[in-house]
This record gives structure tokens, C-alpha cells and sequence, in this order.
């Protein structure tokens, strides 16, 4: 319509937007075509969209209708594939689960829409959901919305590339090992990774079923840290405590949000697995110093044994079958996705897998480390028993925080964004992400830099703390990313995501 302004309404921040549309000055069909528009238009340039939902017309009307506005009331919300929405199917990327629609909506997209959201499209994921990359044979290779031969990250990277590129304003998707993580920091927007279980995960399909070792969690993704808040606020009502009451009823503390007390904060450069790119370690150093100049304490906190974890604790505990069942969800189909080493490791024979745990240790951590730990030996626990809660690591490293008295934890955040195809290469490289999963601590990004020349130059020094493969092959990845956007972690203890968004929140301001 002639009398729109599309580029005023794009232009909006979600909490403005959302103010306008719930008091009348903005009607709802034209922040709805404004954004199908711009999210045909990103589905263009980065095949990030599956498929548009049809149903979203019907509710716009009658969202006109509606006596009793949501927090979200006519903003349309994009949906990761593996979420749950009637009368579509959620793929995971598997050509066997096509034509396969949902009966009902997943809880958080049935609480959204009472909250008067309008979930408008799904977005692409991996094919299996365990990698960072985003490709499947149904829907093909999502391109990173800032420079298209990168990888927008997953696998919630469908979610990544269209919220960054703008034909989204808020996102929700999921992650296992950085998969919101991932996509936010590499498509320069933020996003949160709550406790595992602070949001119903009723309806959604985990990328290895029956796996209680490392926690996934669902969350949003959005262009500021205010717009996640706002969700969170949307998300955590009695709608659904009473839809899924295995989930605590606890709701959002707007008093821990809004404090402005100055914050303890740990924090790390690196994790002494993987080292840490250029931009990596200077946008940790530039936060801690703008931290300091802002009156909070920062504390360096000393991280041991990734290496450890990462392999017994995640890797083991993700496929503690042997990854049995993980490769039994591949039967009939034509790919393998981006799981490489994981899926023929778990399909070789045992005389080969202790042969190639000698001969590949000079060069390859990964491959001697998994088959050294008889990882994929198949009489192991059945994959839906599996408990490998790494308690006694987290007691150990709550402790370590609680003796330097800390609030919250600045770190790492891989980036910036790989090229495509070489996550399916660098599994390694999930550490940064993946110990918050394993630890079930809340972990939000936000983008803080971009890269230089200066770290580029700096990159013809990386060698890595192994000078392996893997190492060789990331300092590859890293290269030829001038102008990208760089990310940090923040960390909270568990059921801390006000304080996790708040820390968010100050680094976003400063």
C-alpha cells in the first residue's frame, strides 16, 4: 500500500514496534506484509527460509479482533525447522521426515501465539541438527546474510541468516552445542542459550533423541539484547507453566534485570583447547577493559581440563551408544550432513578404530582422542539411559566461581563466521559453546567487534595449541574476514538468565 512506510517499520527495534502495534498506532497487516517482504527478499539471497506458513493470514485477522493484547501482540516471529507447528513438517533436515506434519504446535509456539505473535515462516537447519554449518538435500546451503561465502552458523542458522539480514525480528530456535549460540555471533545479532529446562521443549525435535548428557535448551534470537528480554518476558507466563508442567514456574525477575548494581564478573581469553582467533581475544580484552572503566570488577578465572570434558563429558555423552542410534537416523538417506568423522567413526570396525588410534595420534587430536577413549565401542549404555551428568565438574567449577565470589562470566565466543563446509571439518571448535551445554549454565552472545586488518595479519601467526590438523585447518577458516562481526559469551549461573541478560545488556550499552 502506497501509504506504508516499509522502511520505517523495518527500522523499528522490537520493543518500539511491539509499543505501536498494541497501542494502535501501527496496524498489524502492515508490520506483517512489511516483514514478509524483506523475508522474501533475505530468502532470495540466502536460502534461509523452508517454508512460509500459511495459517499466519488467518491469525493476522484476527489479531485484529483480539480484546486482550500480548506482550507480542502482531509481531511475526520466524521458526527454527525443528520446532513444532501444526499442519507443517519439522525435517531436521531427513528426507524421510518430509510429508510429515505435526499434529499440534510445540508449546512455546502455542504460547507465543497466545501472547498474539504471529510465527510467519521455518527456517533451514543441518540435516540432523549436530553441526554448525546449515545444509540439507531438501533445502539446500543457507548463506551467511553479511557475506555470502560464509556460513551463517547452526544449526539454528536459517534463523541466524534471515533475523541478521532483517526479514525477521525475532527469532527462536534451539541449541545442543552453540547452535543459537553460533548463528547469532556469526550473523553479528544476539541471542541466549537459557538453562536447559527454564523453556518447554514440548514439541521439539532434538537432533539425538534420548541423550540427557548435555542439555539442550530452545531460545530467541534478535538484533538487540532488550528484544530477547521482551520474549523472555512474553515466553515465561502461566500459559506456559500450565501447558507443560515439568517446566519451573518461575517468571521473568524484572528486579534482577533492571538493577544497575556493578557486577563481579569472571573472565578467560581462552580454554586452552582451541585456540582462540585474533578478533576472538582482542574482543574479550576491549570488553574487560570497557567493563573495568565502567565501575565492575573483573576477575580472571582460570579454566581447566576442556579437553576433557569436551570429549567424556559431551562427545561420550551425546553418543554413548557408540552412536548407534544417531547413524540409524541416516538409514535411506542420500547425505551425511556435516558429521563427517563422527558418523564413519561410529560405523568402523574395532580392529580399525584401535589400529587408527595409534597411528593417526601425531596428527590428528581428534580421531586418536575419541578411539582412545573406546568412545564408539557399541556394547556401551543405551543412548536412552545414558547418564552422564558431568556433576562432579560442575560442583567443582560452581565452587571455583563461588570462591571468587563472581555474578556473571565474560568469554570466548568462536568467530569470526567460518567459511562454508568447514564446520563439518572442525567439530573442535564447539568448545567455546558447548561447555555451557554440558555445565547447563545460561550463555548469551552479543556482538561486540569487527575484524581488521590488523587481526588478519596477526591470523599468519596462528598455529594452534596441538598444531594438528584441526589447527591448521581453522587458522584456514579464519582468514579472509575483514569487516565480520566478532562476538562474546556471557555467562550466568543456572536459572540466571535476568542476570545473564542484564551483563548482556551492559556490554551491548558500553
Amino acid at each position: 500500500h502506497p501509504s506504508v512506510n516499509v522502511v520505517s517499520i523495518l527500522s523499528l527495534p522490537l520493543p518500539e514496534l511491539s509499543r505501536k502495534l498494541r497501542d494502535g498506532s501501527l496496524p498489524p497487516d502492515h508490520v506483517f506484509y512489511a516483514y514478509v517482504g524483506k523475508a522474501l527478499q533475505i530468502a532470495t539471497e540466502t536460502n534461509c527460509i523452508t517454508e512460509f506458513l500459511q495459517e499466519s493470514e488467518t491469525q493476522l485477522r484476527k489479531a485484529k479482533v483480539m480484546e486482550k493484547k500480548g506482550l507480542l501482540y502482531g509481531v511475526p516471529v520466524s521458526i527454527k525447522d525443528s520446532i513444532d507447528c501444526q499442519g507443517h513438517d519439522s525435517t531436521l533436515g531427513f528426507i524421510k521426515n518430509l510429508n510429515k506434519p505435526a499434529a499440534e504446535d510445540s508449546v512455546v509456539v502455542q504460547v507465543l501465539k497466545r501472547q498474539g505473535a504471529i510465527p510467519f515462516v521455518k527456517t533451514n537447519v543441518p540435516q540432523s541438527l549436530i553441526s554448525y554449518d546449515c545444509k540439507n538435500l531438501i533445502f539446500g546451503q543457507t548463506r551467511n546474510p553479511l557475506l555470502y561465502t560464509r556460513t551463517p552458523g547452526g544449526s539454528s542458522g536459517g534463523e541466524g541468516a534471515l533475523v541478521g539480514g532483517g526479514g525477521s525480528i525475532l527469532g527462536i530456535g534451539t541449541d545442543v552445542g552453540g547452535s543459537l549460540r553460533f548463528p547469532a555471533a556469526f550473523c553479528g545479532i544476539c541471542a541466549i542459550k537459557p538453562t536447559g529446562n527454564r523453556l518447554s521443549k514440548r514439541g521439539i525435535m532434538a537432533g539425538v533423541v534420548g541423550q540427557k548428557a548435555v542439555a539442550a535448551a530452545v531460545g530467541p534470537l534478535a538484533k538487540d539484547v532488550e528484544s530477547l528480554a521482551l520474549c523472555l518476558r512474553a515466553l515465561l507466563s502461566k500459559d506456559m507453566f500450565s501447558l507443560d508442567s515439568t517446566v519451573p514456574p518461575l517468571p521473568f525477575n524484572e528486579e534482577v534485570y533492571s538493577s544497575t548494581k556493578p557486577l563481579r564478573i569472571g573472565y578467560y581469553e581462552t580454554d586452552f583447547f582451541t585456540m582462540p582467533s585474533p578478533a576472538m581475544r582482542r574482543a574479550v580484552r576491549e570488553t574487560k577493559q570497557l567493563l573495568e572503566e565502567a565501575g565492575h570488577t573483573l576477575v580472571p578465572f582460570e579454566l581447566t581440563n576442556v579437553d576433557y570434558v569436551i570429549f567424556n563429558y559431551c562427545v561420550r555423552g551425546m553418543f554413548a551408544d557408540g552412536g548407534s542410534s544417531f547413524v540409524k537416523k541416516f538409514n535411506g538417506e542420500m547425505e551425511k550432513g556435516g558429521t563427517g568423522i563422527f558418523f564413519w567413526l561410529a560405523k568402523a570396525p574395532h580392529w580399525l578404530k584401535t589400529l587408527l588410534s595409534w597411528t593417526t595420534k601425531p596428527f590428528v587430536r581428534s580421531i586418536s582422542f575419541y578411539l582412545s577413549r573406546q568412545l564408539w565401542d557399541g556394547t556401551s549404555t543405551p543412548l536412552t539411559t545414558s547418564a552422564f551428568p558431568p556433576q562432579d565438574f560442575c560442583h567443582q567449577f560452581i565452587a571455583q566461581w563461588k570462591k571468587l565470589n563472581l555474578d556473571v562470566m565474560l568469554c570466548p565466543m568462536l568467530g569470526p563466521a567460518l567459511g562454508i563446509g568447514y564446520p563439518a571439518k572442525l567439530s573442535v571448535a564447539v568448545s567455546y559453546t558447548m561447555l555451557y551445554n554440558a555445565l547447563d549454565f545460561p550463555a548469551g552472545v552479543v556482538p561486540v567487534t569487527l575484524a581488521t586488518d590488523e587481526d588478519e595479519e596477526e591470523l599468519k601467526g596462528y598455529k594452534g595449541y596441538y598444531q594438528d590438523w584441526w589447527d591448521r585447518t581453522l587458522a584456514k577458516a579464519f582468514r579472509g574476514s575483514v569487516g565480520m562481526p566478532v562476538a562474546v559469551q556471557c555467562v550466568a549461573l543456572p536459572w540466571q538468565e535476568e542476570l545473564c541478560l542484564r551483563f548482556m545488556k551492559e556490554v551491548e550499552t558500553l
